[in-house]
């Protein structure tokens, strides 16, 4: 057996796998509908739609087995990626890259593999649409042509996922997309008993930047903000943009003194911000923090609701005291 070696683009490849937020997602109609296609097309028992994570192979959807991901060095995917064509394997057992692969020695025996990379908008081979079967088979070009086609329908999948979870202007996730990702984080904090954390922002004084500025200038406020938050979170922290100029931060296996420390280092390199690019405002906003409590939060919503609660009674405050000042 040999394993695959990285590709040459491999950190901007992984990288854009990171940035669809589709990794350990749950099952999407969308995906299983090609898969169950392909398998009924090609008459084969296994039909998988596969991504290359740094180190593992973790199917969106798999048709005809029951794993949800595999190592890395055993994936017959990770060598169909170093290729700008389909790799066909007719028997894996004469193929001196996987005849010793334990899925050719061991269950589920594969014998017969054809996988057509999947590519990124930008071009990056982020995993498969690949076929398997247990015993020997031909793959003609008419079959080649099909499974290309198949493919593309898997990147306009993508494409849309991307669409229908990330904001455009800022480039965060949108409030369906946040609130999926944040929904997943939570489960795993609850499942292992980790702490988590919610905040919620909104910008002070927007309308009046859009009013007096014009929208121009409050999207880039918002750009600004958005970058600010991208920058100084955890990769690990759910960032989302929910609408107008509200956003919030999931983080997990995070305390509330933890997201406290994290969130005056933020209120600095908002400070510095301001100091540094010297306009005729500053940004300034309002939080609520709030720490996941699984008796008064069932779900995402909850906890949302509770930091928004807690946001706005900070904003109601600071209006209080600039009216007396």
């Amino acid at each position: 057996m040999k394993i695959a070696e990285f590709p040459s683009d491999e950190k901007a490849r992984v990288e854009a796998l990171h940035s669809l937020h589709i990794l350990d997602t749950p099952p999407e109609e969308r995906f299983d509908r090609v898969t169950r296609l392909a398998r009924r097309l090609f008459d084969v028992p296994i039909a998988v739609v596969t991504l290359i994570d740094a180190n593992r192979q973790w199917f969106k959807s798999c048709v005809g087995m029951a794993a949800g991901e595999t190592s890395r060095d055993i994936s017959f995917c990770s060598h169909a990626i170093l290729t700008d064509d389909i790799t066909v394997v007719n028997d894996a057992t004469l193929d001196d890259r996987f005849s010793g692969n334990p899925q050719v020695t061991g269950e589920p025996h594969i014998r017969f593999y054809a996988g057509c990379p999947i590519r990124s908008e930008s071009g990056h081979k982020l995993g498969t649409l690949c076929l398997v079967d247990m015993k020997v088979r031909d793959f003609d070009q008419e079959d080649r042509a099909l499974l290309k086609d198949l493919a593309a329908m898997v990147e306009q999948e993508l494409i849309a996922v991307r669409l229908a979870t990330i904001d455009e202007l800022t480039k965060l996730s949108n409030r369906r997309g946040f609130e999926a990702l944040a929904q997943h984080a939570l489960g795993l904090c609850r499942r292992l008993k980790r702490p988590a954390c919610m905040l919620y922002f909104d910008l002070d004084k927007f309308k009046q930047i859009n009013d007096r500025f014009g929208h121009a200038e409050g999207d880039a406020a918002l750009s600004d903000f958005s970058s600010l938050l991208a920058g100084n979170f955890r990769e690990s922290d759910v960032i989302g943009r929910l609408g107008g100029d509200e956003f919030s931060i999931f983080l997990a296996n995070t305390s509330i003194d933890e997201a406290g420390a994290v969130l005056r280092h933020f209120e600095q390199a908002v400070r510095q911000f301001n100091q540094d690019r010297q306009r005729e405002y500053d940004l300034s906003y309002s939080v609520g923090i709030v720490e996941f409590d699984a008796a008064a939060h069932r779900d995402i919503a909850a906890l949302m609701h509770s930091a928004d609660t807690l946001m706005y009674e900070q904003k109601k405050q600071r209006r209080a005291a600039a009216v007396l000042h």
